[in-house]
């Protein structure tokens, strides 16, 4: 089954009306079929982005608790793959929730790829990270 890695990105543009791709968000999940994956991490940085609103931050641990999204655990086995990835990146924008979630990507061992999500046009992201065929894609927004 295909499922979607999803990032801070589009979770925090799903809760911040002000945000330019609000309008995308919202329509994405109307019509998403596929099941969202994400980590804590993401979970974390995106409650951190959210700060600004108290409320945008309820509505979307609401959001999480009715499962909106599978939240995969960050295993002590998983850190040394996440520091060579953090290390392997070192010239582009990636954090330890990005590495998080390219090394989720990684361990997904599905049998379809997924297309790249239609949430944004290739042009709004400043990294588009591809996964081998048996595995689907994370995507980070451009600040």
């Amino acid at each position: 089954m295909k499922k979607i890695l999803i990032d801070s990105g589009p979770l925090i543009a799903l809760f911040d009306a002000s945000d330019k791709y609000h309008d995308n968000a919202i329509k994405f999940i109307k019509s998403n079929q596929l099941p969202l994956i994400t980590t804590i991490a993401s979970i974390t940085e995106t409650l951190h982005l959210l700060d600004f609103n108290r409320n945008a931050q309820i509505d979307f641990l609401e959001w999480i608790k009715n499962g909106a999204v599978e939240i995969h655990n960050i295993e002590i086995s998983d850190f040394d793959r996440i520091k060579q990835l953090t290390e392997k990146y070192l010239d582009l924008p990636m954090d330890f929730a990005d590495s998080c979630l390219v090394q989720e990507g990684e361990s997904f061992r599905t049998t379809q790829k997924s297309k790249k999500s239609d949430f944004f046009k290739k042009s709004d992201f400043s990294v588009v990270w591809i996964f081998p065929p048996s595995c689907t894609s994370a995507f980070s927004r451009k600040a």
